[in-house]
């Protein structure tokens, strides 16, 4: 039941090929939630907008410290990390750095990561 019309409830931000999202929009299709995917490698992520994603969970809850993306970078880059105006200039230049998925409700309430037992709490939450 994914879609992409702007009239979407939910939106579901992340990067197509991330297993953990596609658990997600599976989990999402099968509970027929109505939903909107934004991939940031496909449509991009601006300034304004990962502002929004982390003024919702917080600049260290966004920063995926464990995956891939994070272990290439240099030391001088991962140290830097520490503040959030140098992790947001991280996670604009690296996207696949940022902690998916990520679930915004539209009533702004979001969640961050999954879980099919926190999604469905969360559902039964903000519907």
């Amino acid at each position: 039941m994914a879609t992409t019309s702007a009239s979407a409830s939910f939106v579901l931000y992340g990067i197509k090929n991330c297993d953990t999202v596609k658990k997600a929009r599976r989990w999402l299709e099968e509970n027929a939630v109505s939903y909107q995917f934004h991939d940031y490698r496909v449509e991009g992520l601006d300034d304004a907008l990962l502002q929004n994603l982390i003024e919702k969970q917080g600049w260290e809850a966004m920063l995926n410290t464990r995956g891939t993306t994070w272990r290439k970078l240099d030391d001088a880059t991962r140290n830097a990390c520490d503040n959030e105006t140098n992790a947001k200039a991280v996670m604009l230049e690296h996207p696949a750095i940022i902690k998916r998925p990520f679930l915004l409700a539209p009533d702004g309430q979001s969640l961050l990561g999954f879980k099919p037992e926190s999604y469905q709490q969360f559902l039964a939450e903000v519907k």
